[in-house]
């Protein structure tokens, strides 16, 4: 009889010579587009950055260097519900009994990567300043379809799956109750682990509140409520065209995106820049070896297409679903450079809101933008919620 228990295996990718060598082939073969003078990032990815990040991806980017960097951290891959699942599990320096275990959420278009900076400062918070007692056994999952972990040849999953999913993942490591942390798509998992599987939340932390979502009557909501769903519409209407396509027709659009690096580039880049704290410039906020680490890993493991396919799935969630109040513990961080920024009223009424706070710096992808604000915010939040365990 197999055991029932999955095992995770530790998992070290490695990129083959070949892939590599096919990857530089084709962006030096880069077929470019023209554009209108002067259009800088106006019309979406500025070409002339582009070329330059192209130049230097073909003719200078270390792909082994970075790949041995991810590769210090323990990463495993376990079989969940019929897909292998990769992960990250990196456990406390503290003592087993003030550890409180964390699985973070990652969102679009990132993967475990966008957690890379912070894990070190949340299980080993006495090496960087912080309290020691504060430390947590970090777990970090690709989401089915992106990254490393395998994508699913059926339906995609939607954020209520994923939810069910990383709640197994937690069993399978031992962890009955733990807290959950996430933005993006992320966010959403997240606040479904707290939704569907509310005994084993210890508390909820999120960046945001995802694109909201109301059917009831627009005379009940508070005043800044009505003016943040108005101002999420016309963010969609002008920036929303990525995400319009995700959920409509993501096969379409995958195709090119699979072939030609170069444009996956541009489709990426262009949301690291706008939903980053950087006043237009990318590169305050990444380094281009940080942009084509996360860039390089979907072009790889060729996920971009199963990772888009995910908004469709999500954009078929019954809307009763998105009434539900989180009654766990939550608490979010505000940072001042991401996108559609929730008012507090907002949060109250879709979860026993316990924290708010607005970080000085950051944007969309904090913990990798600002990691030691993002790891503080985290370990004040979840602080009085340790002896819950």
């Amino acid at each position: 009889m197999p055991d029932a228990t999955p095992r995770p295996e530790p998992f070290t990718p490695q990129a083959s010579p070949a892939a590599l060598e096919d990857l530089r082939a084709r962006l030096r073969a880069t077929r470019w587009p023209d554009s209108p003078e002067d259009a800088g990032w106006s019309l979406g990815t500025d070409l002339t950055y582009l070329r330059e990040l192209v130049t230097y991806w073909a003719d200078g980017f270390d792909w082994p260097a970075q790949e041995a960097a991810l590769a210090r951290l323990p990463r495993f891959r376990v079989p969940l519900g019929g897909l292998g699942i990769h992960f990250v599990h990196a456990r406390a320096a503290a003592p087993a009994g003030s550890v409180l275990p964390l699985v973070l959420c990652h969102g679009w278009p990132d993967s475990f990567w966008r957690y890379a900076k912070v894990i070190p400062l949340l299980t080993d918070p006495g090496a960087h300043g912080a309290d020691p007692a504060d430390a947590f056994d970090v777990v970090v999952p690709d989401m089915p379809g992106y990254g490393y972990s395998d994508r699913p040849t059926g339906p995609p999953l939607a954020s209520p799956a994923v939810a069910g999913l990383w709640a197994g993942l937690m069993d399978t490591l031992g962890y009955r109750r733990f807290g959950a942390a996430g933005g993006d798509i992320g966010s959403h998992v997240s606040r479904y682990l707290a939704l569907d599987h509310p005994d084993r939340m210890v508390a909820v932390h999120r960046t945001d509140a995802g694109v909201p979502v109301f059917t009831g009557d627009p005379a009940d909501l508070a005043p800044e409520e009505r003016a943040w769903l108005d101002g999420a519409a016309a963010w969609g209407a002008t920036e929303g065209g990525y995400a319009a396509m995700h959920r409509t027709k993501p096969q379409t659009a995958a195709v090119g995106l699979t072939d030609s690096p170069a444009g996956l580039a541009a489709w990426i880049v262009e949301k690291l820049r706008a939903w980053s704290d950087c006043d237009g410039d990318i590169e305050r906020s990444f380094t281009k070896d940080e942009i084509l680490t996360n860039v390089t890993l979907y072009w790889l493991t060729g996920t971009i297409g199963s990772s888009m396919r995910m908004y469709r799935a999500n954009a078929a969630i019954p809307p009763a679903q998105h009434a539900r109040r989180v009654e766990a513990p939550a608490g979010f961080s505000l940072f001042p450079g991401d996108i559609v920024r929730p008012p507090r009223a907002w949060l109250d009424r879709t979860a026993n809101t316990v924290r708010v706070t607005e970080p000085p710096r950051g944007g969309h992808f904090a913990p990798f933008e600002e990691p030691e604000l993002y790891a503080e915010e985290l370990r004040a939040f979840f602080r009085p919620y340790r002896s819950a365990m």
